[in-house]
């Protein structure tokens, strides 16, 4: 725990610190650039820390598949535009509702058996996905 704690106070000021930049990179690099943003060690920065947020989370709760493909398309739908702040909750909830029901709901249902959270995320969001696939490709006429 002490060694998550650790990389959280270590990664969570980096982010607070890349976020100014990445609004300027969303103009582009050369519009960034003319505002004095370094673009390509402001990129560097942003993946490496990305990865190591994403290598921490992992090595905290073990993998979990698809919640960044329910997290996203659901925070839009509800929030009505892409939010970085809502999909991260989304995605919280998603998993702690799928930690709820692995270890409290799945029991009763598999006699005794504890399932995986990466199984529960991943029953819920190989539909999902699938769903998504099918809708985004469809013309309307």
């Amino acid at each position: 725990m002490g060694v998550l704690f650790a990389s959280l106070a270590v990664l969570g000021p980096a982010l607070a610190f890349l976020a100014g930049p990445l609004r300027m990179l969303e103009l582009g690099d050369d519009a960034a650039a003319g505002l004095g943003i370094r673009v390509q060690a402001v990129r560097f920065g942003l993946v490496i820390t990305a990865v190591a947020l994403a290598a921490v989370a992992t090595a905290a709760a073990g993998p979990v598949a698809f919640v960044a493909f329910l997290a996203g398309p659901i925070a839009r739908r509800i929030v009505g535009r892409p939010s970085l702040p809502a999909s991260a909750f989304t995605g919280a909830v998603i998993v702690l509702a799928a930690d709820y029901v692995a270890y409290n709901v799945a029991p009763l249902i598999l006699s005794g058996t504890v399932l995986p959270v990466g199984v529960i995320t991943g029953a819920l969001g190989a539909p999902f996905l699938l769903w998504l696939l099918v809708t985004s490709n469809r013309k309307e006429a």
